[in-house]
């Protein structure tokens, strides 16, 4: 699966987004979205609501493309130079290549 992921700040507090990938399932802070349906050179757009997704998801080579919107939480550095993030998972979690804040030395 390849994803693009576009980062928000989240609000202070707030706990960032866990993402993890399963064969054509993207599972998003506990929420599975089964993509097998979409398919190969088509487009699927979600309905307009309440999800991650920014844009259409598509099937192009049997790899699903989708660009998701992920929350940041508090360990994130406020700029974030290198964003949006392109990452490509096969199965498992997905890391979110954020910048982080250095923990002062103690």
């Amino acid at each position: 699966m390849h994803l693009i992921l576009s980062p928000i700040r989240g609000l202070p507090g707030q706990v960032e987004t866990v993402i993890s990938v399963a064969g054509d399932v993207l599972i998003i802070d506990g929420v599975a979205y089964d993509l097998a349906p979409v398919p190969e050179g088509g487009r699927a757009t979600p309905a307009p609501g309440d999800h991650p997704f920014v844009g259409p998801i598509t099937r192009e080579g049997g790899v699903i493309h989708a660009t998701i919107r992920v929350v940041l939480d508090d360990t994130a550095a406020p700029d974030q130079l290198a964003s949006p993030w392109a990452v490509t998972v096969a199965d498992g979690p997905v890391t979110i290549p954020a910048d982080r804040i250095e923990e002062p030395a103690v």
